[in-house]
């Protein structure tokens, strides 16, 4: 008892020599704790006050810096068992000679759960804790990500052409009502509609899509403006630019999560700001395929919500959010010519809580705040790559690497250890990859 005051039990306190809580923009609180009950954030105090609280667990992290976990707002991770399979090449004709004839020969349930069991302790390993998932099998995707209770906005696929998924638009979205029903009220999964592209998803399959958003109030997350070649075909096919067509079918809205958006106007940002979109920016998939340049920094001036995001491991080819970062932050300066864009506050902001609000979750991850879910991470910065330490958020975006993250919680719920994931077994994760790598190579494919 403090001052006659009993102390207030907590399932655990976490002590950092530095708290990054994004919300505040660009704060650091040095030598602060947060306590966690029921996998909320119950405080955040300095840590000289803990002794106001009685945990049953206090994990103390002197040299690391504890901020909320990160959020990859476009992955598509049963992809990652086909990281590196095909490098070197423009989009098209990655994904029209070499990715699509891969996985009409191996997509299924057991493709789909091995290939994110990968990615959960790839991305647990590098401090990410929420993802959006863009693949075909959402029921598994969900189920996977559930099972190790892994945060997740799991997509539901719209495209044109039959898959093993769906053989028709109607299965398609027959389907896909089938899966959001099972996760309507689920703690940790939600779901939102995944239209593939503009040039793979045809008028009529937008505006059902726009109907159902409106009805569900579900987002829609779609490859937009992603590159030049897209542009050019949607003005000849069309006689308008992609953004335009789905603006008129009433999808340029604050639903919509649009992802790599490499080919805009000055018009069209000022369009994304009115109607409140997401811009999800992949800067190293964008840069590997040669897709073109995100203007970040003019449409962080407008007012448009980013969010950070790998893309998949076929074209990236990793899960690292924290080399994502630095690639944001340095493209983007280049691009602007000017070396203040993209400050380092606003690039950490992308990955932590534009993220979350992209995906719809910032109510309840994305800023360490009384309330929220305890979705965090720590980074051991005592190395040599991070020393000295004048600027915690700078050394963030600017020096550190992913190996440096320690710990990683969900909802309160240890997820990493020392660097380890637990209840996880990554001898047996990385030997299913290998058993993967000789079925595909034995597809054929060149690569």
């Amino acid at each position: 008892m403090i001052d006659g005051i009993k102390p207030q039990p907590c399932d655990l306190i976490i002590e950092a020599g530095w708290v990054v809580p994004i919300e505040p923009h660009g704060v650091v609180l040095e030598d602060h704790a947060v306590a966690i009950r029921d996998g909320a954030i119950l405080a955040v105090i300095p840590r000289v006050e803990v002794a106001q609280f009685v945990a049953r667990e206090t994990v103390s992290r002197p040299n690391a810096v504890l901020l909320p976990g990160l959020v990859n707002a476009h992955v598509h991770n049963p992809m990652t068992l086909l990281r590196g399979v095909a490098d070197d090449l423009p989009l098209m004709r990655w994904l029209q000679e070499h990715i699509w004839p891969i996985e009409a020969a191996v997509i299924g349930p057991e493709f789909v759960a091995d290939g994110i069991e990968l990615a959960i302790a790839e991305m647990l390993r590098g401090g990410t804790t929420c993802c959006s998932e863009n693949y075909f099998f959402p029921d598994v995707a969900a189920a996977t990500y559930r099972k190790h209770g892994f945060r997740a906005l799991v997509g539901l696929p719209i495209i044109d052409f039959p898959t093993a998924w769906a053989k028709s638009q109607d299965e398609y979205f027959d389907r896909a009502g089938e899966v959001h029903d099972l996760y309507r009220s689920d703690e940790l999964v939600r779901t939102c509609f995944a239209p593939h592209a503009p040039y793979t998803v045809n008028d009529a399959g937008f505006e059902r899509i726009r109907v159902l958003s409106d009805l569900l109030d579900v987002p829609v997350h779609c490859h937009l403006h992603e590159t030049a070649q897209e542009v050019a075909d949607a003005i000849r096919l069309h006689g308008m630019r992609q953004i335009a067509r789905l603006d008129a079918l009433g999808l340029i809205n604050d639903r919509l999560i649009a992802v790599h958006m490499t080919q805009l106007t000055d018009a069209e940002i000022a369009l994304c700001a009115e109607r409140g979109i997401s811009v999800v920016h992949c800067p190293e998939s964008n840069l590997k395929l040669a897709s073109g340049f995100c203007e970040v920094e003019k449409l962080r001036r407008a007012g448009v919500n980013l969010a950070l995001g790998t893309d998949g491991c076929a074209s990236n080819n990793d899960l690292d959010m924290f080399g994502e970062l630095r690639t944001a932050a340095l493209l983007a300066k280049g691009v602007a010519q000017d070396a203040s864009a993209l400050d380092a506050a606003s690039a950490l902001r992308m990955a932590t809580l534009g993220g979350a609000r992209a995906l719809g979750f910032g109510e309840l991850i994305g800023s360490i705040e009384p309330g929220k879910r305890a979705d965090l991470i720590c980074v051991d910065m005592d190395r040599v790559e991070t020393q000295p330490l004048y600027h915690a958020i700078s050394q963030l975006v600017y020096a550190t690497g992913r190996q440096q993250v320690s710990d990683a919680w969900i909802a309160g719920q240890a997820k990493l250890r020392d660097g380890k994931p637990t209840g996880m077994d990554t001898d047996a994760l990385c030997a299913n990859a290998k058993q993967w790598r000789t079925r595909i190579a034995a597809i054929g494919v060149k690569s």
